[in-house]
């Protein structure tokens, strides 16, 4: 994630901030620019088109929304399909933090590159479903469906997440990983298994494994025996085993998750060099590119790992776990290699005027339903 600046100081300022911690100035984020603007005047004018806070500023939502926009409701908020009732505060307490990953994702689409057609302008384009099983007192199913990611708003209870992760064996859990993770499920579904889509769909099966096997039989033959012993070798987690969708969204998951500390690096202008005590074998001569090309994920690949292993012992310094707990060997570098070779080769995308791009209108001729 790039950083950005106040508008009025130019201190840093986080993705989420309503303000600028320094000077104060109300700030919003304007998608088109990739900026943030000063919001001490009701409106903003832009090139001829004027923006406003997104009506859901009181959910902390901190985007700004085009004159016109439906409801006044900002490109993110204008995504989401399905919320929790009015008067269930509980739950839209945990709205707005869970928000917070939905934009977060929705920026790093953008810098990738990738089209998000919004649900309500195309069939099957991305919508969520943000919904609470700690309020409803039913299941929510995370999951994708045609589109329509649903995420278990519960999951932004810090206890109930440590919970599941430690019950499922997780090394880590948050909730902007759950998006990361099913929109890897709309992404395999638009851009590799579509007809339109087939260049992709052999490599796809090839390495990640044939999409067409039974995924409720994976489900159970997952949930009965586990991962199979050695898994390590080949999948980046232990979910990853339980069906080729699943390994390709755990794998596009992951993609995103270093893409977005590489870019944050390389924002900041890190570098890191051979101090007086390294050690002789250890590879710190590293600076973040700003761009890798489709052949370059060797290379981004290598950058990761030196980069990686700093944070990890920044980590320890901290008396904390690694940052990074997980060993990237030949099988799943294939895997992650295929995910950047698809997003760095989609063709260029016109930006629409809310800064994002589109496909265009998708016509679904079969449902498919993917948890995980």
């Amino acid at each position: 994630m790039r950083m950005l600046a106040c508008p009025r100081c130019a201190e840093a300022v986080f993705m989420d901030e309503l303000s600028c911690r320094s000077c104060g100035v109300a700030v919003g984020y304007h998608p088109p620019s990739r900026t943030m603007l000063d919001l001490t005047e009701p409106s903003v004018e832009i090139e001829g088109r004027t923006w406003y806070p997104c009506s859901r500023r009181g959910w902390k939502c901190n985007w700004v929304a085009p004159d016109g926009a439906e409801a006044g409701r900002c490109f993110s908020c204008g995504l989401i399909r399905a919320r929790p009732a009015s008067d269930d505060t509980i739950a839209l307490e945990r709205l707005a933090e869970t928000m917070l990953g939905e934009r977060r994702l929705l920026i790093q689409l953008d810098q990738l590159g990738l089209p998000v057609d919004p649900w309500h302008e195309a069939d099957g384009g991305l919508g969520f479903d943000l919904l609470s099983s700690y309020s409803r007192n039913e299941r929510v199913s995370i999951g994708h469906a045609n589109g329509i990611v649903t995420i278990d708003l519960a999951e932004s209870l810090d206890a109930h997440r440590e919970r599941l992760r430690v019950a499922l064996g997780e090394p880590y859990r948050t909730m902007l990983g759950h998006f990361r993770h099913e929109v890897g499920h709309y992404y395999e579904w638009i851009l590799v298994e579509r007809p339109e889509s087939s260049a992709w769909i052999d490599e796809c099966r090839e390495i990640f494994g044939d999409q067409r096997t039974s995924y409720a039989d994976a489900i159970d033959r997952h949930y009965r025996y586990g991962a199979p012993e050695g898994w390590q070798e080949s999948f980046i987690s232990e979910y990853a085993t339980m069906h080729p969708w699943e390994d390709f969204a755990e794998s596009f998951a992951h993609y995103l998750h270093i893409t977005d500390t590489l870019e944050t690096s390389w924002s900041a202008g890190l570098e890191l060099r051979p101090g007086r005590e390294a050690h002789p074998q250890a590879v710190w001569n590293l600076q973040v590119r700003r761009q890798y090309g489709a052949d370059d994920f060797p290379a981004m690949l290598e950058d990761w790992r030196a980069l990686s292993l700093f944070f990890n012992r920044v980590n320890r310094s901290m008396g904390k776990d690694d940052l990074y707990p997980f060993t990237i060997g030949e099988t799943v570098a294939r895997k992650l290699d295929f995910v950047h070779r698809l997003i760095v080769g989609l063709p260029e995308l016109p930006v629409a005027p809310d800064g994002f791009r589109r496909l265009r209108a998708i016509r679904t001729t079969s449902s498919r339903n993917v948890h995980g």
